[in-house]
């Protein structure tokens, strides 16, 4: 998939470069839903996305429905799977045993959290890993770690990395540095980042002279979940800053608004290359997704019988 890198814009006071995350989704979402229509043509069935939701968290609920929505305008089927709050885990365990059997299913994705009955490692890794489009589970989790190429990769992860392929055509002995080490994104950002030759730094909370370290990096990732950790002061003057946190916060005027990990205004007048937030790595996270959904369904339909 070419993908070429977004028009960036200046704004007055201001020296990056915004990374526009939401044009480069719409590019691959556009491209995705070409690769569908060829692989119809062949003779296959469209591919098929099943998102678990268990519960109706308000938060999940839009990003449930935002996830559909996108699977439709990738080509693509979606397949809804609304199940109560009071759901056990041996339910939900049954379902994903029917969806993991069911061959018009590609991908399949438990949206989390998931109430406290329900072990969310457990039910990720009941997924087929060749379903496991979130690549959360512990085999393609393993063959990241590893370096292997057959895996899944994370959607936020590999969003980051497609914005930074965008502004660094090469990272070769570039300093990474990423504050956060969770599961879901710090972890195999590292891996990813790895991959690219880069020299890597996985920071967090309990880190000594963090600010310090951070102000070394060319790239930095943060994905923390604290409104406005980082400050301009953090960032090396040049650097490209890949925002993943995303918190709403009211204003003084009694409004709320979404603000990133990052003080975007100060980092604006230091770093070379920013991803707003809203409109950075969201929209790049469901074009990912989409992404995985489609590669996986390749594999399946293609795959020789007997």
């Amino acid at each position: 998939m070419s993908m070429t890198a977004p028009t960036s814009t200046e704004q007055s006071g201001r020296t990056a470069k915004l990374i526009d995350g939401k044009a480069m989704a719409a590019q691959m979402t556009a491209e995705i839903r070409q690769q569908v229509e060829q692989l119809v043509e062949q003779g296959h069935e469209l591919p098929g996305l099943a998102v678990v939701l268990v519960g109706n968290d308000p938060a999940s609920e839009v990003y449930v429905k935002n996830k559909a929505i996108q699977t439709h305008r990738a080509g693509m089927k979606s397949f809804m799977q609304m199940m109560p709050e009071s759901t056990s885990q041996e339910e939900l365990l049954a379902l994903i045993k029917e969806l993991n059997e069911n061959s018009k299913v590609d991908g399949i994705l438990v949206q989390l959290p998931l109430p406290p009955q329900i072990d969310a490692a457990t039910v990720i890794n009941a997924i087929h890993p060749d379903k496991d489009v979130d690549g959360l589970g512990e085999v393609n989790t393993g063959r990241l770690a590893l370096g292997m190429n057959n895996g899944i990769v994370p959607c936020t992860p590999l969003g980051c990395l497609k914005l930074l392929q965008s502004v660094h055509k090469d990272m070769t002995g570039l300093h990474a540095v990423i504050i956060g080490a969770s599961n879901l994104v710090g972890r195999p950002m590292a891996q990813l980042l790895l991959r690219e030759n880069c020299t890597v730094t996985v920071a967090h909370i309990h880190t000594r002279e963090i600010e310090k370290i951070a102000r070394e990096a060319d790239i930095l990732v943060v994905a923390t979940g604290k409104a406005g950790l980082v400050k301009g002061s953090w960032i090396k003057p040049g650097a490209t800053v890949i925002d993943v946190g995303i918190t709403r916060i009211q204003t003084p005027e009694g409004k709320s608004r979404l603000v990133g990990d990052v003080v975007f205004e100060d980092a604006c007048q230091v770093a070379g290359h920013i991803t707003p937030v809203p409109g950075g790595v969201g929209p790049m996270t469901i074009a990912c997704l989409l992404h995985n959904t489609f590669q996986t369904a390749s594999r399946h339909k293609m795959k020789p019988e007997g």
